[in-house]
């Protein structure tokens, strides 16, 4: 009888397989994205976005699958000068009135290095949505991401403006826009 009762517990018993658990991160400060672009074909211009918000999850136990959220705040966007912001932020090109915000929405990840990965997802601006991949370097390999407090992760991308109904200036402002992501990854509770 006694063995019975001890298999009992055991088998309702959590298990210990010594896998890290599943670590949910949120987004925060100092994080910022980028976007350059062709401008004139001989110089580039760039658009910098300072409130990045969002998560990240990560399992390390199942590489291949992430949850990464990231929201820019395409009103809050910085450019060189006055002008270009706000024809940025006008409707030729982010139309800030209509939709506030340039999201990406990821869940298949593919490593390529201890800390490195390919991340495919879905960008959305202006209301439009694309697949998009990201190519992404972690601070620490992913497999160690819950062992310290903080976790840093940078990432690009290539994508063409017209795809999101950016379709102004094309005599001026090239068609490619090259994005790039810093962000600070903190675990939420």
């Amino acid at each position: 009888m006694w063995r019975w009762c001890i298999a009992a517990v055991l088998a309702l018993a959590p298990t210990a397989t010594g896998a890290p658990a599943t670590q949910r991160y949120a987004i925060e400060s100092p994080s910022s994205a980028t976007a350059q672009v062709a401008f004139f074909g001989v110089a580039r211009r760039q658009a910098r976005f300072p409130s990045v918000s969002g998560a990240v999850t990560i399992n390390p136990a199942d590489m291949a699958r992430i949850a990464i959220d990231v929201t820019l705040d395409a009103s809050a966007l910085t450019a060189s000068d006055d002008l270009t912001r706000d024809r940025l932020r006008g409707s030729a090109f982010f139309d800030v009135k209509r939709t506030r915000t340039v999201r990406f929405v990821g869940g298949q990840m593919r490593l390529t290095g201890p800390a490195s990965a390919v991340i495919a997802g879905t960008l959305t601006a202006r209301g439009v949505s694309k697949p998009v991949t990201l190519d992404v370097n972690f601070s620490r390999p992913v497999a160690q991401a819950g062992a310290a407090p903080e976790l840093r992760l940078t990432a690009r991308t290539r994508i063409d403006r017209t795809d999101f109904g950016m379709t102004s200036y094309r005599l001026v402002v090239g068609r490619k826009v090259d994005v790039a992501l810093d962000i600070t990854l903190r675990p939420a509770g």
